[in-house]
């Protein structure tokens, strides 16, 4: 498996940039995932990847980025080196409330996967809780999704596939060879972190990662990014992480 890599989402509110990635370095990622606050201006973002030998293989990019200013998106990989892109979230207000619905958004991603992957890139995406929670007709979307996009990659959350109600371990013996990357993430016992929204540093939670990596080691993964969407402090979610990582 590859180095560690992080979603700089996941400190977004520890300023500056610069900061961030150096101490990234320090903890000793090699790489960083980017999403949009970082892409507002590439020429500095790029020189500090360069400062720090950082790399940046993914990025998340809005469904309306994505449709809507191919050029901008892949002007904006081209200058992170950004080669797996992925699209992250539906907001609520435009979720199908029907498995029609869902068959027709999933082909939406089809024809994006298509479009970028004619650009030679890796296109996917990112599930969170939402996916997994069925439809009044007992359907899943992510099922949906995966079953009537075939030919898009897939950049599984684990811990929020736990949080929408399904098993991990069952998604990843289903569709394990639809994977290039994972978000390796925790969440906290019942109680704990509440102001962390319920998420923990990787290993201080009730995920089994090391059976999960074990796993997750016979699919065609490539990147393992941790993440954590509210720390309180992002260097120790940071480095508490990656020294867990150490005992799988």
């Amino acid at each position: 498996m590859s180095d560690y890599s992080f979603q700089l989402y996941s400190a977004r509110d520890f300023p500056p940039l610069t900061d961030t990635l150096k101490m990234l370095a320090d903890a000793g990622y090699a790489q960083v995932e980017g999403y949009g606050g970082v892409y507002e201006d590439t020429g500095a973002t790029r020189a500090a990847l360069d400062a720090t030998g950082l790399t940046m293989p993914s990025g998340h990019f809005s469904i309306h980025m994505l449709e809507e200013d191919e050029e901008k998106v892949c002007e904006i990989a081209s200058a992170l080196g950004i080669t797996h892109i992925y699209c992250p979230y539906l907001d609520a207000s435009e979720r199908p409330q029907d498995a029609t619905g869902w068959v027709a958004f999933a082909k939406r991603l089809e024809a994006l996967g298509e479009r970028y992957g004619a650009r030679g890139m890796t296109f996917g995406w990112h599930n969170h809780d939402f996916e997994f929670v069925a439809l009044a007709d007992g359907s899943i979307p992510m099922k949906l999704i995966l079953d009537n996009a075939p030919n898009i990659s897939w950049e599984a959350d684990i811990a929020w596939i736990v949080r929408g109600g399904g098993d991990p371990l069952e998604w990843i013996k289903a569709y394990g060879e639809r994977l290039s990357a994972v978000h390796v993430k925790d969440i906290a016992p019942n109680g704990e972190c509440e102001d962390e929204d319920g998420w923990a540093d990787v290993g201080q939670g009730t995920m089994d990662w090391k059976k999960l990596i074990d796993t997750l080691k016979a699919t065609p993964t490539q990147l393992f990014i941790m993440e954590h969407d509210k720390p309180s402090d992002a260097t120790r979610f940071a480095q508490r992480s990656l020294e867990a990582s150490q005992t799988w």
